[in-house]
């Protein structure tokens, strides 16, 4: 399914005219450099097609014949290729470098030679001819030694371009109408295609996917049999998995192309490289990655827009004829020189709609102004990382995280006690973090109909008799005691408490109230009125059982511990401007 759907978007991509992507057969390729000859196949200069300055440039991009796999054998590509196979000019003075360098260029030349006939009518193809017949091109050097120095050096992709063109001799139209011809198959050694059911020739090797982060940068491969443990009925390599050449074509010219740099058509999600595509071209292939990538700074508000609008319509029920169309993700992951699929995710736009909806209801909690609306995957994951690096993130878990949201099930367990862990390590909880908790905990309650668990709120609630959310508050009602007595403290008890009362409530609370009483005294001697902080104090611990403090918490119950912390401190920053004065105090 997953190759069939790229291939199917690969065909949608061809007839698109706004879409560069390449034919079968070709492949655009950063060309650096070009030979610039002149009919007769006279050397005339090399042509530097970079741009930008120092080591910021950028080569521009041709369309060129399929380039080779390249392991450790000799493999040329038809009319481009680097130094080694195009002038054979060897990596180092090594015997070896150089025997291997001799036959580079003899397989570039074979590799012409059997491609194109001798009497092949095209201008370009012969001055190509006529140039490489001679196999000394110190003349090239003399006449740039710069550019040549760096070419040695750098050993980037050169190809051959005629006097006064400004068009590759590879991309001359005679040229490609023959290669297109060349690659179509006969009857002879064709298979039903895995892919497509249809008759083609299998493709032995497929081409490398690059653009996944963390897989080698040459590339990985999704369909690789590279050891005879993998092969079966005496077939090898890809001949095991029968995909015809123009589905394997198709689906990794689709893939390198959602992956490629710059593209608005994917995410990274912790170690998942993460591609969408609909059938058909539509706003919410291009909306996507605002609802669940992350965004910059400039582009936030914009983001925050399209959310919005998106749970106006599906709260409304009015949605466009978009939401029948059928629309694809796909998670990937690097293992080793193969990529491991994450995950892979297909159904209409209104089912991902509604899921995405469903999604930020759940981790919806109550925010300080400075917090971010809306949290995307990212944020989420990075709070519960160590120092919030990206490296850090727990493998797995980004792609199982956006498995949950897009499929509607229970987010991974492993996320809860991440956040928790690192609420404990550093003695706080953020806004991340608290949505986290609550989203895991909120969707676990409410996928699990035989469970009696309360109701996570957005905000406060005043009536939950839950131990761990009471608890939370009780520590920070507690914490704001200690704040009123002692004014411009740089360390509360959160700063040496919180990971202890969260696990081990029974022997830290004990400590904790002792030391409410002592501030709540301090308060009074200066002058001040404890009246509010009394009854609040007494509010909460009414909610306590009566059988007293359990020595432990379970994990979900120090998820609702800090999201009772969480709420309280939050009512306390919403009603400061409420709280009575010392002097109202002694009043009342």
């Amino acid at each position: 399914m997953i190759l069939k759907a790229l291939a199917d978007y690969y065909e949608r991509l061809l007839d698109d005219p706004a879409c560069n992507i390449a034919p079968p057969g070709f492949e655009r390729k950063a060309i650096p450099f070009l030979i610039v000859i002149n009919r007769n196949g006279d050397f005339v200069n090399l042509r530097d097609t970079r741009t930008g300055e120092g080591k910021k440039k950028s080569a521009r991009e041709f369309l060129v014949p399929q380039g080779e796999k390249k392991a450790a054998g000799i493999k040329a590509n038809l009319l481009w290729d680097n130094p080694e196979y195009v002038f054979g000019v060897p990596k180092s003075d090594s015997d070896r470098d150089k025997k291997r360098a001799q036959d580079a260029f003899f397989a570039f030349k074979k590799r012409i030679s059997d491609t194109f006939p001798s009497d092949f009518a095209d201008e370009g193809l012969q001055a190509v001819r006529k140039f490489i017949k001679n196999a000394d091109f110190s003349y090239v050097s003399a006449k740039n030694p710069e550019i040549w120095a760096e070419i040695v050096e750098n050993r980037p992709n050169l190809s051959f371009v005629l006097e006064n063109d400004d068009q590759l001799i590879a991309q001359r139209g005679v040229i490609v109408e023959f290669i297109k011809k060349s690659n179509e198959t006969d009857g002879e050694s064709c298979q039903a295609c895995a892919v497509t059911g249809e008759l083609d020739v299998p493709a032995s090797l497929h081409t490398a996917i690059k653009g996944v982060w963390g897989a080698q940068t040459s590339g990985a491969n999704i369909v690789s049999f590279n050891l005879s443990a993998f092969c079966s009925f005496g077939k090898k390599q890809g001949l095991n998995a029968p995909i015809g050449h123009k589905a394997e074509t198709a689906y990794t010219k689709a893939l390198n192309h959602l992956l490629r740099k710059g593209s608005r058509q994917r995410i990274q999600v912790g170690d998942a490289s993460t591609v969408f595509w609909a059938k058909q071209a539509c706003p919410f292939e291009e909306d996507f990655s605002f609802f669940l990538g992350s965004v910059s700074a400039e582009s936030e508000e914009d983001a925050s827009g399209k959310l919005r609008s998106l749970f106006n319509a599906v709260k409304t029920g009015v949605t466009p004829i978009e939401d029948d169309l059928p629309f694809f993700v796909l998670g990937l992951a690097p293992n080793a020189a193969r990529i491991a699929v994450r995950f892979w995710c297909e159904g209409s736009i209104r089912d991902f709609k509604e899921r995405i909806v469903r999604h930020f209801g759940d981790i919806a909690i109550v925010r300080a102004p400075h917090d971010r609306e809306f949290l995307s995957l990212f944020m989420l994951l990075t709070s519960t990382a160590t120092e919030g690096k990206a490296d850090n993130i727990p493998p797995n878990l980004g792609g199982d995280l956006m498995r949950a949201v897009l499929t509607d099930a229970p987010y991974p367990r492993t996320l809860l006690a991440n956040a928790i862990r690192r609420c404990k390590a550093e003695q706080r909880v953020t806004h991340p973090r608290a949505a986290i908790i609550k989203g895991v905990l909120e969707r676990d309650r409410r996928m699990n109909r035989t469970n009696e668990k309360e109701e996570i709120h957005m905000s406060l609630d005043k009536d939950s008799v839950n131990i761990g959310y009471v608890l939370g508050r009780l520590f920070a009602v507690l914490e704001r005691i200690q704040e009123q007595a002692q004014t411009g403290l740089n360390k509360t008890i959160r700063d040496t408490y919180f990971g202890a009362a969260c696990s081990s409530p029974l022997v830290t609370f004990k400590r904790l109230q002792d030391l409410a009483v002592h501030h709540l005294a301090k308060i009074r001697n200066s002058g001040k009125s404890t009246v509010w902080l009394d009854k609040l104090l007494q509010e909460v611990m009414d909610k306590l059982p009566s059988a007293g403090l359990p020595a432990t918490l379970t994990l979900e119950d120090q998820g609702r511990f800090a999201i009772g912390y969480y709420h309280q401190r939050q009512d306390f920053f919403t009603k400061k401007e409420q709280e009575p004065s010392a002097n109202e105090g002694e009043k009342s």
